[in-house]
């Protein structure tokens, strides 16, 4: 079963209020198995629009992902972040597929 992903664009407008709601989702991150692949690291936009942080969270499967959104966990945490940053988020099924074989 492939993998579940929350990709999140965010910029904070308010870092101390944003400080409560990270410490906040902790606690809907962990009941729902998250684990962060890309945590507001260096990057360069190639294309597009963006924002200053951006993250990557996996969780075990797609509902998973939605079931922590959904979450009232998660509702709480959300309260603390609505007038700390303006967020973009999707939330995705990952792909089990087949990968391009190496050209060798």
């Amino acid at each position: 079963m492939p993998k579940g992903y929350w990709i999140a664009r965010v910029d904070v407008s308010d870092p101390e209020a944003y400080k409560g709601y990270v410490a906040a989702n902790a606690k809907s991150f962990a009941k729902f198995g998250a684990r962060f692949i890309v945590r507001a690291g260096r990057f360069e936009a190639m294309e597009g629009t963006h924002r200053a942080r951006n993250i990557v969270i996996e969780f075990p499967d797609y509902d998973t992902a939605l079931a922590c959104y959904r979450s009232p966990e998660y509702a709480a945490a959300m309260e603390l972040r609505t007038n700390a940053a303006a967020i973009d988020l999707i939330i995705i099924e990952g792909y089990d597929g087949p990968q391009p074989q190496d050209a060798t």
